[in-house]
């Protein structure tokens, strides 16, 4: 599959935006959302696509309202190792309520979810770079760190995907 680019040659960030190759996966695997291989993950493409850009979208409005001047750098060795390695342990995280999806997921859902996460990746470059927000693992973030977070997390739910997608 040609498609797969993780997002992983979008570090040149000064020829197409922050994190336009995922979100070019994201939209490309709109037509699988319904396949689940339960041998991968219990629940559909559906669902890491919508958790993608909840999150995406989420993190995005905390750090755009959050006080620049509260950022305090913290040493995390939960970050660090998946910062340094880029990858996120499957199964061991559990998702906050607000990025859940609903039971039922719909494509004008994501659809629309995925516009607004362009926006909001667009309008991240304007923030200050001390706004921060509250990881339950990696602790508090600022811009910087949360964008390395983005691509990690979509990253890591796009091999899922990948996986689920793949013919045993």
């Amino acid at each position: 599959m040609a498609f797969w680019g993780y997002g992983q040659g979008d570090n040149n960030e000064g020829k197409k935006g922050f994190m336009d190759s995922q979100l070019y996966d994201i939209a490309y695997l709109i037509q699988f959302k319904d396949q689940v291989n339960t041998k991968v993950s219990k629940v559909p493409i559906a669902w890491h696509l919508d958790h993608s850009l909840k999150v995406i979208n989420k993190i995005h409005d905390v750090l755009k309202s959050s006080d620049p001047s509260v950022y305090e750098k913290r040493f995390s060795l939960a970050r660090n190792f998946s910062y340094t390695f880029g990858y996120i342990p499957r199964g061991i995280g559990k998702s906050p309520g607000s990025v859940l999806p609903p039971n039922d997921i719909k494509t004008e859902d994501i659809l629309s979810q995925l516009e607004i996460a362009r926006e909001n990746l667009l309008d991240l470059e304007s923030l200050d770079e001390n706004v921060n927000f509250i990881h339950p693992v990696f602790g508090q973030l600022n811009k910087k760190q949360a964008k390395r977070f983005l691509k990690i997390h979509t990253r890591h739910h796009l091999k899922i995907i990948q996986d689920i997608l793949r013919k045993e």
